[in-house]
């Protein structure tokens, strides 16, 4: 087993060495493996372009919170420990928490440093490229999730000058946006949040609603996570999902939000309350035109099926359980579109904002090595890769539904920490990279 490395020994700006692992990432997931490394005796250096907590703090609107129940996060050896397990912890408090999670777990870290190059050795092991010097390593854990580039259609291209144009990760709030009604277009969690933020603060919001399933927030005195956590449904793994696995790990998430305590997300009630609701976005016009499809009645009715039936789920479990638990009635769609909105003119309406909730791609051009399919994708087996000693983690659905998450992130990078174990041989030490 290798020695592990105190932090002196990595204060130097060079990092020029060989490392016996080399984590790239110091968000939840990278942290994550530094601890378990650390448990394991294993010598390593964690590389993060920012510094702690760069996504949550830099990337995500000042209302932000967690969807999930605090009682959630669960990082290896530091659960939860706050005073609100069944809140949802707003965005300043998560920084916090991972900032804690670093002072916990003292990783070799170094901030600031971005790796531009992963690539094979001949013989085994990797080099490693980076802003602060070249480094080699027995083994490489890609430790930075899946969402690296924000996705926004070339249609965008055709709107008007007039009209102002940002990506889901850049809004930040109402105030940010010139005055005026405001288009989202996307509904998972994040397009659905920011209509509700732009709506709470009185701004006449437009959504262009997708196929994104929801999910009920209490049901029969409980949060439907308490749950589905209950019925082990956060515990099947990619292999068992009835779901292919390329379409499992592109689904969009179920939208509801733990904001003000949590509560559901029901964009009927939005349209009832005065917001504008769409099918999804057909086409853009030379003039700015927007057409849409004619499925906003069809994706309100897929996302209730949804609701409906995790709803249906927790009243089998409950009669399964003999569990005592108050019945709700029925669910019941509060409004149905009155027609299928087929154009708007932004030219000449009263628009002067568009937020793109459209996702994000993954970048891992930097990664030389066969590890990626045709759609340039990680190829792995619970973050496993064909490359000996090349690993993923943090990515959605790398093993289940927690795994691109505080809940599980954890477990992944005990097991992969485990398989790092069983290919270490002998007391590598650190030494020059050559």
């Amino acid at each position: 087993m290798t020695r592990f490395l105190p932090r002196a020994m990595i204060d130097s700006p060079d990092i020029g060495r060989h490392w016996p692992v080399v984590v790239i990432g110091g968000g939840q997931a990278g942290l994550s493996t530094s601890y378990c490394l650390q448990q394991q005796g294993i010598a390593h250096i964690v590389l993060e372009k920012h510094r702690v907590g760069h996504a949550w703090r830099n990337l995500r609107w000042d209302s932000f919170c967690l969807v999930t129940p605090n009682w959630q996060c669960r990082l290896p050896g530091f659960p939860y420990d706050g005073d609100d397990p069944d809140g949802f912890m707003p965005r300043d408090e998560i920084v916090a928490y991972l900032e804690r999670y670093a002072a916990f777990v003292d990783p070799p870290l170094r901030e600031g440093v971005t790796v531009t190059q992963v690539a094979e050795k001949e013989g085994g092991g990797f080099t490693v490229e980076t802003s602060a010097g070249t480094a080699t390593a027995d083994q490489v854990v890609l430790a930075v999730n899946g969402y690296h580039v924000p996705k926004i259609p070339r249609i965008a291209e055709r709107l008007p000058d007039t009209v102002e144009q940002l990506h889901s990760v850049d809004y930040r709030n109402p105030e940010q946006l010139a005055a005026g009604e405001v288009m989202v277009i996307g509904t998972g969690q994040s397009g659905c949040q920011i209509a509700e933020d732009l709506h709470l603060a009185g701004r006449r919001v437009h959504l262009s609603v997708g196929s994104a399933p929801r999910a009920p927030r209490q049901y029969r005195g409980r949060d439907s996570v308490d749950w589905l956590e209950r019925m082990g449904t956060y515990d099947v793994t990619v292999a068992e999902h009835p779901d292919p696995e390329y379409k499992l790990r592109h689904k969009a998430n179920h939208y509801m939000t733990g904001r003000d305590g949590g509560r559901e997300i029901d964009l009927r009630r939005f349209a009832l309350e005065g917001m504008q609701l769409y099918g999804r976005v057909a086409g853009i016009g030379q003039t700015g035109r927007m057409d849409f499809e004619a499925n906003l009645a069809a994706n309100l009715d897929s996302a209730d099926a949804t609701y409906c039936k995790i709803r249906d789920s927790i009243d089998q479990y409950i009669a399964d359980q003999g569990i005592d638990a108050p019945p709700e009635e029925p669910y019941q769609p509060v409004w149905q579109p009155p027609f299928e909105p087929e154009q708007l003119d932004l030219a000449t309406s009263d628009i002067t904002s568009v937020i793109w909730a459209t996702g994000f791609a993954g970048d891992f051009s930097w990664v030389h090595a066969p590890v990626f399919d045709g759609n340039a994708e990680p190829m792995h087996r619970r973050g496993v890769t064909a490359v000996p000693g090349l690993y993923f983690l943090g990515l959605p659905w790398l093993n289940t539904w927690g795994s691109g998450r505080f809940a599980a992130v954890g477990v992944d990078a005990e097991y992969l920490v485990a398989r790092i174990a069983e290919r270490v041989e002998g007391p590598a030490m650190c030494r020059n990279a050559s």
